[in-house]
C-alpha cells in the first residue's frame, strides 16, 4: 500500500496498491521532491475514465515502471473530481502547449509546481507518433539531470505565459448582460451547427447538448421559435433512440463515439444524468411528448436506483469497464448484445423480436459482433406486452453480469443538479417518492457538507466530509438545487441556505468589478487562481452561480444578487453568439433574466386542493426560469409570499416581476395564460 490508502477518493484507492510510490497533492510531495531534488511526476483522471484504467494496468500496475518512477520522480495522483482546481491549471497549461487535452493527463512539475513537459495517456510501447511511458520518463529525467537550467527556464517561462494571459475582465463600466439581439445571434449560431439529420451539434464524439437544449427552451417559451423547438425535440428524440441511453435500465452514457448517437463511451455520470432528466422533463412540460415523459423518469429512476448511496446522496458514476465473464475488464461489456445471448435469455421467438426492435445484428455495431441496444425504427409497437415482457426479462438476465465500478464520492455539485432534477421531476408526474430523494440528498449536503458559515466542502464519502474546499460550481448547483426543492415543497428553509451559499459566492468568489473565480479568495494558492467561464461537461461556476444569483434575487427581492447576476452574465454576451454550444447554461440564465424571471407567489392553506392546483400550475409553467413560492398567506419564511393575502378568503396566485405584481387569480386557467404551459 502506498500513501494513497488513507484517501476519500474511490479514484485514489484504485491505485493505493500500485507499486509506484503515489504521493497526495499536497505540500509534503513538492517538499520531497525539493529535498531529493527530482522533479514531480502528476497524473490526473478520475474512476470512469477508460484510458486512465488502461494507462494504470499498463504502467503503473508495472514493477518495471513503478520502480523507475521511484527513483527518478516524486509521483501525485489527483483525482480530478475531487480537486478541479488542479486539474483545471494544469489542463490550461496542456492545453496551450500541445492544442488538446484529455485525461488521464499527464504533467511534470518541478518542485515548485512549474509545468515543463506535458501529455495525456503514454502507451508501455513506441507508436507512431507516439513514444512509450518510459521513454517520455527517461527523457524527462535526462533533461532533468543534464539540462536542469534549462527545464526550470521552460517552466518559468510558461507559468509567466499562463499569468499574462490574464484572467476574465468586466471593465470599469457596468458591464451588460446579453440583450434580445445576443440571444437571437446565438440561436443562428446554434442552428448553424445543428446536425438536422441526427440530431445534436457537430460531428463525432457527440456530447449530449443538456444546457443548450435548455436554452433553446427557454428561447422558444420566450419567443415563440418553432425552430428552437424542433432543434431540441429531434435531438431529444435521437438521443433517447440511441445507444447513448440505455435502452434496458434507463439513463444516459457520457457520450457517443460516432455522430449517429450509436456506440457511446459507457461511463454513466451523475452530472449528465442529472441534467438530461431535467431537460426531458422541460419538453414534456412544453409539448406534452410521451417519450420525454418516459425518459425523464427512466432516467430519475436510474440515478435513484443505481447511484443513491446509503446517506441519501448520489454517486459520482459509474465505470465504463467491466467483467466479460473471462476475468477481463472490458469496455461496454455490462450493456452490449448478440443474437446468441438474446436467444439464450428469450428463446428463439422473442429473441427475433427483440433483435428487430433493439437493433441487434449478426455484424453488431460494437466490437466481437456485439451491438449496442438501440430503438431503429422508434417505438412503433405490435405488442406493447410482449416488448415490455422482453425488456423485463433482458434486464433482469443483465443484472446476472458482473456490474461496473461506481465512484461513491458525493460531489456537492452534481448533487445540487440532481435535487432540481429530481424534484422537479416528481413534481411534474406525481412521484413523491422523487421529491423525498431530491429532499434526503439536500439534508445530506446541509448535513455533511455545509458548515454555519456558508462554506462547503467539496466531497464526502460515507457520510464524512472530504478535507477540499468547494468550488465555485458546488455554490452555484448546490443553491440552484435548493432553490427548486422549495418550489416543488414550499420549505423556506432551503431559501434561507441558498442564501448563505451566494452571500459566501459574492464575498469570496468574486472580485471587485464583478468578475467570479473558480476558487475562493482563502483557497490553495496554485501557479494561476482558476478562472473559466464556459460551460462543458456541467454548467461552469461562472454561470451556475449566475442562475442561483439570479433565481434568489427574484424569490428575496434581494438587489445585490441581481446585480451580482448581471454582472456575471456580462461574459455571455461577449460569449454566447460566438461559442453558444460553450455557453449553454449562461444563455439559459440570459433567457430568464430577459423574461423577468416571472415570480409566482402561491398563498393557500397547504392541504387545499385549490392551493395544490394552483402550485402545480405555477411549477408547470413554461415562462424562462420561472420563480415559485408557496405557502400560507403571510408566511415570513419566503419574502415572495409576504403580503400576498388570500383572494376573497380563496387560495390565490400572483404573478409578479421585481416584486410588482398582476391582479391575483384563483384560476387555473388564467395562472396558465399568464405564465405559459
Amino acid at each position: 500500500m502506498n500513501r494513497l490508502a488513507s484517501s476519500q477518493s474511490p479514484y485514489l484507492l484504485q491505485h493505493a496498491t500500485n507499486p509506484v510510490d503515489w504521493w497526495p497533492w499536497g505540500e509534503e510531495a513538492f517538499a520531497e521532491a525539493e529535498q531529493r531534488n527530482v522533479p514531480v511526476l502528476l497524473s490526473v483522471g478520475y474512476s470512469a475514465c477508460h484510458w486512465c484504467h488502461v494507462m494504470a494496468h499498463e504502467s503503473f500496475e508495472d514493477q518495471a515502471t513503478a520502480d523507475y518512477l521511484n527513483a527518478h520522480f516524486v509521483s501525485v495522483k489527483v483525482d480530478r473530481e475531487e480537486r478541479p482546481d488542479v486539474d483545471a491549471v494544469y489542463m490550461e497549461a496542456v492545453q496551450a502547449a500541445t492544442g488538446q487535452g484529455g485525461w488521464p493527463m499527464t504533467v511534470f512539475l518541478t518542485p515548485e509546481a512549474q509545468p515543463f513537459y506535458f501529455g495525456t495517456y503514454f502507451p508501455p510501447r513506441p507508436r507512431p507518433g507516439a513514444p512509450s511511458f518510459r521513454q517520455v520518463l527517461e527523457g524527462v529525467s535526462a533533461a532533468w539531470s543534464d539540462r536542469r537550467d534549462e527545464v526550470r527556464d521552460v517552466a518559468g517561462r510558461i507559468v509567466e505565459d499562463l499569468s499574462q494571459r490574464g484572467g476574465i475582465a468586466l471593465g470599469s463600466d457596468a458591464p451588460q448582460p446579453p440583450g434580445e439581439e445576443d440571444l437571437h445571434s446565438a440561436l443562428m449560431a446554434l442552428t448553424r451547427e445543428f446536425d438536422a439529420a441526427r440530431g445534436g451539434f457537430g460531428g463525432a464524439p457527440k456530447f449530449p447538448p443538456s444546457m443548450a437544449l435548455e436554452f433553446l427552451l427557454r428561447h422558444h417559451a420566450r419567443t415563440g421559435s418553432e425552430g428552437a423547438l424542433q432543434m431540441v425535440s429531434a435531438t431529444c428524440e435521437a438521443m433517447a433512440r440511441g445507444g447513448i441511453y440505455d435502452q434496458l435500465g434507463g439513463g444516459f452514457a457520457r457520450y457517443s463515439v460516432d455522430a449517429t448517437w450509436t456506440v457511446p463511451h459507457f461511463e454513466k455520470m451523475l452530472y449528465d444524468n442529472a441534467l438530461l432528466c431535467r431537460v426531458y422533463a422541460h419538453l414534456w412540460r412544453a409539448t406534452g411528448s410521451d417519450l420525454a415523459r418516459r425518459v425523464a423518469l427512466e432516467t430519475a429512476d436510474f440515478m435513484v436506483r443505481e447511484l443513491r448511496t446509503a446517506q441519501g446522496g448520489f454517486a459520482s458514476a459509474l465505470d465504463a469497464d467491466s467483467d466479460d465473464g473471462t476475468g477481463r475488464h472490458v469496455e461496454g461489456a455490462y450493456y452490449v448484445w448478440t443474437p446468441e445471448r438474446l436467444g439464450e435469455v428469450l428463446g428463439e421467438a422473442d429473441a427475433e423480436l427483440a433483435a428487430g426492435y433493439f437493433g441487434v445484428t449478426r455484424e453488431g455495431t460494437f466490437e466481437h459482433g456485439a451491438s449496442v441496444l438501440q430503438l431503429p425504427d422508434g417505438e412503433r409497437l405490435t405488442d406493447a406486452a410482449r416488448v415490455s415482457s422482453v425488456r423485463e426479462r433482458l434486464l433482469a438476465a443483465r443484472e446476472l453480469r458482473a456490474r461496473p465500478g461506481r465512484d461513491d464520492k458525493v460531489v456537492a455539485a452534481w448533487n445540487g443538479l440532481a435535487i432540481a432534477a429530481l424534484a422537479e421531476t416528481g413534481a411534474y408526474f406525481d412521484r413523491p417518492d422523487l421529491v423525498n430523494a431530491a429532499t434526503e440528498a439536500a439534508e445530506l449536503l446541509v448535513r455533511i457538507h455545509m458548515d454555519q458559515r456558508g462554506r462547503l466542502a467539496r466531497t464526502s464519502l460515507d457520510g464524512t466530509a472530504g478535507g477540499h474546499a468547494g468550488v465555485l460550481e458546488d455554490y452555484g448547483d448546490v443553491a440552484e438545487g435548493f432553490l427548486a426543492l422549495s418550489a416543488v415543497t414550499g420549505d423556506g428553509a432551503w431559501v434561507e441556505f441558498a442564501g448563505l451559499l451566494l452571500d459566501t459566492v459574492l464575498s469570496r468568489f468574486t472580485d471587485e468589478d464583478g468578475t467570479l473565480f473558480d476558487t475562493a479568495d482563502d483557497a490553495e494558492t496554485l501557479i494561476r487562481r482558476p478562472q473559466d467561464p464556459t460551460d462543458n461537461a456541467v454548467p461552469s461556476g461562472w454561470t451556475a452561480a449566475a442562475g442561483a444569483l439570479l433565481s434568489y434575487a427574484a424569490i428575496t427581492g434581494g438587489a445585490r444578487h441581481r446585480e451580482g447576476a448581471e454582472r456575471a452574465l456580462a461574459v455571455v454576451r461577449a460569449l454566447g453568439p460566438r461559442a453558444p454550444r460553450f455557453i449553454g447554461w449562461g444563455l439559459a440564465v440570459a433567457e430568464a433574466r430577459l423574461d423577468g424571471p416571472r415570480e409566482v407567489a402561491v398563498v393557500g392553506p397547504g392541504g387545499d386542493p385549490a392551493t395544490r392546483a394552483l402550485h402545480r400550475a405555477a411549477l408547470l409553467a413554461t415562462a424562462p426560469g420561472a420563480v415559485v413560492a408557496v405557502g400560507e398567506p403571510g408566511s415570513g419564511e419566503i419574502p415572495l409570499l409576504q403580503d400576498r393575502p388570500l383572494l376573497e378568503g380563496r387560495p390565490a396566485a400572483y404573478v409578479c416581476r421585481g416584486f410588482t405584481c398582476d391582479a391575483p387569480t384563483a384560476d387555473v386557467e388564467a395562472l396558465t395564460a399568464k405564465l405559459g404551459g
